[in-house]
């Protein structure tokens, strides 16, 4: 055959007439890929690297300064508050001991509420007259700001640790996770506007679907920071929890169940919320399913679950899905106009798996920043 009759070292130019550069062209590269490969792998990464974390560092910088000229412009100082807020900024939580699971949840919900308590009572501090609409904000821009620095600072030690040590394997983690990662922080500097402004969100959703329903009937406080409202739908009575609005909170919705369910008989809990969407997922499309639909920790989660398998009450989910940067920047048109169809279903729901005379707690899940009741 012809192909048998090619000459590769004229191809190649590997013949006794071979130009040494060619030569030195083709074999140069193999050998530095061969001997320092992961060195150049371990370059062009660090500058991806190194251009995020000025990105992270500027969210930081931004998060921090918004929220010391929103004290300064809101609040009622006596003294400068920037060397308490850079305190705060630092001040961290160790989650306890899991080597034994038994009791786990209640150590994490009372080291969670230490903090959350904690944080409160030196806002306080900072300016004793601050209403509860403003101490919420506050404590919000808090959380965001402390969220961003920590970021900042895990990114940052990941990528100076493999540096330091020439170690490209061990920047791969952070480069895999890195997209994730920026798009979470991004979303959190976005969300700073919002929540300055107590404008409603796109995890408030749910509290915006139960406050609509709650709008005309009687409200009392049943835990720390939620309201509880009564009514009736077709011989069904209706509880109807929610965060405390307008203020940016999630309340307490597994404490308030709790107390609902000490003096009434519950036959079944729907809740609704926001849930983050998949890839190629509608935004503000609705599902529903079965279990609780509540973010966080877990720690309300757990005590929802418990509560509701100690009594045989089934919990059915409402959710509108969104992305992360949805769920905690201002809340889209697209979002707020599904409220009506989850009422809806909610009623579709309540026909479908209950009978007359029995009584079902309806709770919306989110932050409710903007969103009365």
């Amino acid at each position: 055959m012809e192909f048998m009759n090619i000459d590769f070292d004229q191809l190649f130019g590997m013949g006794d007439d071979s130009d040494p550069l060619m030569m030195l062209v083709w074999f140069l590269p193999i050998i530095l890929f061969v001997f320092y490969g992961q060195r150049i792998q371990l370059y062009v990464t660090s500058r991806e690297i190194t251009k995020a974390l000025k990105k992270l560092d500027g969210f930081k910088g931004e998060s921090r300064n918004e929220l010391i000229i929103y004290v300064k412009k809101n609040l009622k100082l006596d003294d400068d508050p920037t060397k308490k807020i850079d305190k705060f900024l630092e001040y961290f939580t160790i989650m306890p001991v899991d080597m034994d699971p038994n009791g786990i949840v209640d150590k994490v919900r009372h080291t969670v509420r230490i903090k959350e308590d904690y944080t409160r009572e030196h806002i306080k501090l900072l300016s004793p007259q601050i209403n509860e609409l403003e101490l919420n904000k506050v404590q919000t821009l808090l959380e965001i700001a402390s969220s961003l620095q920590m970021i900042y600072k895990i990114v940052n030690h990941m990528f100076l640790t493999a540096k330091k040590q020439n170690n490209y394997p061990l920047i791969l983690p952070l480069q895999m996770l890195l997209p994730f990662i920026m798009e979470h922080a991004e979303a959190m500097s976005k969300s700073i506007p919002a929540f300055k402004t107590g404008q409603p969100v796109g995890d408030g959703i749910g509290p915006m679907v139960v406050g609509k329903m709650m709008l005309n009937f009687e409200k009392e406080t049943i835990a720390f920071q939620t309201v509880l409202a009564k009514t009736d739908f077709e011989d069904r009575k209706l509880f109807l929890l929610k965060s405390e609005g307008p203020g940016s909170t999630v309340g307490r919705p597994a404490e308030a169940l709790e107390s609902i369910i000490s003096n009434s008989k519950i036959d079944a809990i729907i809740m609704v919320d926001a849930a983050l969407k998949m890839e190629g997922e509608e935004s503000a499309s609705i599902a529903c399913g079965f279990g609780a639909a509540i973010g966080g920790i877990g720690t309300e989660r757990f005590q929802i679950e418990e509560i509701a398998t100690q009594k045989n009450i089934p919990i059915f989910s409402i959710v509108v899905k969104q992305s992360v940067k949805e769920a905690i920047t201002l809340m889209t048109k697209q979002i707020a106009d599904t409220s009506n169809d989850v009422s809806s279903q909610i009623n579709e729901m309540i026909r479908e798996n209950t009978k007359q005379g029995q009584s079902i707690v309806i709770i919306g899940v989110g932050n409710t920043s903007g969103v009365s009741q």
